[in-house]
């Protein structure tokens, strides 16, 4: 009998389902099987039976579930006190974050985190929000990096605010714009002008939504794409207007205006998003302290502490 016997029996024991628990746990349903054939012949008992399509526990199950949660949860605790030391822990540690944060806010703290923590083994992914938070629920992720409110309530998540990033509307110009001037506009000079937008799926474009309402206006959306140098880039060629992260639009000879509308001001706040746990990776918590503290003060953002 071993650990990961224990592992796959909780499983089947909260899912009743040899697929279902195949997919929490990422290997087949044949392996689910052997595992479970395997640990009832060593104790000498049968720990499933059929009821019809169901797959039932037996009472030798619910009596072997109190044991192996006790045991797992103290292999837990031992391998918290004996392996759990951030600056030695060279397990693979998996973060994600979105593409815009990623290339105009997370290089140089970045580079000092693998100063920090040389021995990491650090892995980044780009992705939406709701991937991230999907990624993160399953053990894909240590550590996300996603844009609020997340709509839906998560009792399995940590959340940690970051910072507040403002979100101004672009508007094309035919001439290189010199300066970092933020303009002024009224709602209803955009009530009927084109706009390039994220994707109606994701957290952005629901918060632009809303403002656009609060506007009440409904201005069309002639293209939608979820990267944000891809809208830029439409927006300078002409195509329409768009609203993005005030940290995507920094340089110099760019043919887009900066705006933004009168008596109205639009945010979103960032955060870092993680596993609850029992005992949770000191390495993840200390990443998330170092991010924390290089990001919540970030240049031309409101301090969020």
């Amino acid at each position: 009998m071993d650990v990961r016997q224990l592992e796959v029996f909780l499983a089947m024991m909260e899912h009743s389902s040899v697929t279902r628990t195949a997919e929490k746990l990422y290997v087949s349903p044949g392996a689910v099987s052997l595992q479970l054939h395997n640990l009832a012949a060593e104790l000498g008992t049968e720990l499933f039976a059929r009821s019809g399509r169901r797959i039932v526990p037996t009472t030798q199950a619910f009596r072997l579930a109190a044991h192996a949660r006790e045991v797992i949860q103290r292999m837990k605790a031992i391998q918290h006190d004996f392996a759990n030391v951030a600056a030695e822990d060279v397990r693979p540690f998996h973060l994600a974050t979105g593409a815009t944060t990623l290339i105009h806010r997370l290089g140089p703290p970045l580079r000092l985190l693998r100063h920090r923590f040389p021995k990491a083994d650090i892995h980044v992914t780009v992705a939406p929000t709701e991937p991230i938070v999907a990624g993160v629920l399953e053990g894909r992720y240590d550590l996300g990096l996603i844009s609020l409110p997340w709509q839906q309530q998560q009792e399995d998540l940590s959340i940690m605010p970051l910072f507040e990033e403002e979100l101004l509307v672009l508007r094309p110009s035919h001439r290189p714009v010199v300066g970092s001037a933020v303009l002024s506009v009224r709602p209803s000079e955009l009530a009927s002008v084109p706009f390039l937008l994220y994707p109606k799926t994701s957290n952005m474009r629901m918060k632009i939504d809303r403002f656009f309402e609060e506007l009440k206006i409904n201005p069309p959306v002639v293209m939608e794409a979820d990267d944000t140098e891809a809208i830029k880039g439409l927006v300078e060629a002409g195509f329409g207007y768009s609203i993005l992260p005030q940290f995507a639009l920094r340089g110099k000879g760019l043919h887009f205006q900066k705006l933004r509308v009168a008596g109205h001001r639009l945010v979103r706040e960032q955060a870092l998003v993680m596993p609850k746990a029992e005992y949770p990776r000191t390495l993840t918590m200390s990443i998330a302290e170092f991010l924390r503290a290089s990001l919540r003060r970030p240049e031309g953002g409101t301090s969020q502490a």
